[in-house]
């Protein structure tokens, strides 16, 4: 019997649906040359405390976590890592609006408009 144990790979602080994984192929498809991947992180700002932000990014940080989706890199903010563990990120369009919803477990709640939560 060998004394080696399996390693299973981390588990992503932040699971993609298809339709997150496909905006990201789009978004990385017309990408500026410089840019690596795209990088979700939650600045300050808001009602609530907090937003997510989604942009390029054109150098990998020491402590961000790095997806790896077929269309591109994403990658997660590093301080933010621990606002979204278990969140879902999805993208969604209808005839008014298109843009990424999250589904967030950390946040204790959110601002009338949507735009901001807090953990």
């Amino acid at each position: 019997m060998s004394d080696t144990k399996t390693r299973r790979a981390p588990k992503a602080a932040v699971v993609l649906t298809k339709a997150a994984e496909q905006r990201v192929a789009d978004l990385m498809a017309k990408a500026p040359n410089d840019a690596i991947g795209v990088k979700l992180s939650t600045p300050r700002r808001g009602c609530s405390g907090l937003a997510y932000s989604v942009d390029y990014v054109t150098e990998e940080a020491k402590f961000d976590e790095k997806i790896e989706t077929p269309g591109g890199i994403f990658y997660i903010d590093g301080a933010s890592v621990l606002y979204l563990i278990g969140s879902t990120m999805d993208w969604v369009e209808d005839d008014f609006t298109a843009g990424f919803v999250f589904e967030n477990p950390n946040a204790k709640g959110a601002c009338g408009c949507g735009e901001s939560f807090m953990v």
